[in-house]
C-alpha cells in the first residue's frame, strides 16, 4: 500500500510517523521549514508513549508523487479546498481518502473536488502539534482514530485500511455511524476551542467559574440543537456526557484554536463556530453564543491572512 499524508502537522505527522516507522511506503506532503527539516534530519515524534526518529519521504509537490492507495487528509480547515485541488494527481480511481480534519463539512468540499465516493470520514482524539520544524509533540489525548464510510456501510477498502492502521499500532476503529461521530466531536471542539481561545483561559479556569462554564455548556447546547435540525441523531444526553468528558481532562488543557490565536496564526474559525452560525441561520436555530465567539475571533483570522497570506 502506497500512502500519502496530506498535511504533516500534529495529526498527520503523528499517525504518518507510525506508518512510516513500520516500514510502509509513506510520503509526507509538507512545506516551509518543517519540510526542510524532515528532508534533512527526518521526522522526530515525541510522544507520551515513547519517542522515535525516522528518515522519511517528504515533498511539497503532490503532482510528483503519483496515484496512491490511501491518503490521510490532515490539513487545517481553511486549506481544505486548495489542498484538495493540489492533491488531485495523487488520487486515482481506487484511492481512499480518509479525512481527519476538525469540522463536519470538509467531506462535502472534498467530494466536490475529487468526486463522490473517494472520501471516508474520520475522527481523531489526540493533542499533538509541530513543536519545532521536523518535530511532532504528542502531549495528551487517547491517540484514537475512528473512521468509516460516510453512508455507514462496511466496505472491503475500509476493512483493509483498518487492518493496516492496527498493524502499525494505531488505536483505530471502524465506525458504522461516522457522521454522528463527527458531530459528537464537533460539539466538543466548538465549545472547547471557541471558549479557550476567546477567554485565553485553561479548561480548569473555565470550569471553575460558573458563568464561564455556563458559556462552555451553552455552546454545546447550540451545536446539539443545530445537529437535531439537520437530523443528526445525537444522544439525548450528549451535552452532559461531553461536559463530564471535559471535567476529566487536565486542568491546564487549552485547544489548538487557542494555540493558533496566541501564535498569530490563521484560525479554523469558519470550520468550527462559523459553521454553526451558517447552519443555524439556514435552519432557523438560535445560535447567539456561537455567533458572539465567531464575531470576536474572525478579525484575528482575517488579520493573520493579511500578515501571513492565505
Amino acid at each position: 500500500m502506497r500512502i500519502g499524508i496530506m498535511g504533516s502537522g500534529g495529526v498527520g505527522g503523528y499517525f504518518g510517523g507510525l506508518l512510516a516507522r513500520a516500514g510502509l511506503d509513506v510520503t509526507f506532503i509538507a512545506r516551509g521549514p518543517h519540510l526542510e527539516a524532515m528532508r534533512a534530519s527526518g521526522l522526530r515524534v515525541k510522544s507520551v508513549v515513547g519517542d522515535f526518529q525516522i528518515a522519511v519521504q517528504a515533498t511539497d509537490n503532490p503532482a510528483g508523487v503519483g496515484p496512491l492507495d490511501l491518503i490521510l487528509f490532515c490539513v487545517k480547515g481553511y486549506d481544505t479546498e486548495r489542498s484538495a485541488l493540489q492533491m488531485r494527481p495523487m488520487v486515482g480511481r481506487d484511492t481512499a481518502v480518509v479525512c481527519l480534519q476538525n469540522g463536519v463539512d470538509n467531506e462535502d468540499t472534498l467530494d466536490a473536488v475529487l468526486g463522490s465516493g473517494q472520501v471516508l470520514g474520520g475522527v481523531v482524539h489526540i493533542l499533538s502539534t509541530v513543536s519545532a520544524p521536523g518535530v511532532i509533540s504528542q502531549t495528551s489525548g487517547p491517540r484514537t482514530l475512528k473512521f468509516g464510510e460516510m453512508d455507514g456501510r462496511t466496505s472491503p477498502r475500509a476493512e483493509g485500511i483498518l487492518k493496516v492502521l492496527k498493524g502499525v499500532g494505531v488505536l483505530a476503529t471502524l465506525s458504522p455511524q461516522i457522521q454522528v461521530d463527527l458531530w459528537e466531536k464537533f460539539l466538543f471542539i466548538c465549545a472547547h476551542g471557541g471558549v479557550t481561545a476567546l477567554t485565553r483561559l485553561t479548561l480548569g479556569e473555565i470550569l471553575a467559574c460558573p458563568e464561564t462554564a455556563s458559556l462552555y455548556r451553552g455552546v454545546m447546547e447550540e451545536v446539539a440543537a443545530v445537529a437535531q435540525a439537520k437530523r443528526i441523531c445525537l444522544a439525548d444526553d450528549i451535552v452532559e456526557r461531553t461536559m463530564t468528558l471535559a471535567r476529566g481532562f487536565h486542568a491546564d488543557t487549552r485547544s489548538s484554536l487557542a494555540y493558533d490565536l496566541a501564535q498569530g496564526n490563521r484560525l479554523e474559525v469558519e470550520t468550527l463556530v462559523g459553521a454553526v452560525v451558517r447552519y443555524g441561520r439556514e435552519l432557523g436555530v438560535p445560535i447567539p453564543l456561537a455567533f458572539a465567539i465567531y464575531a470576536c475571533l474572525k478579525p484575528y483570522h482575517d488579520k493573520a491572512v493579511q500578515v501571513r497570506g492565505g
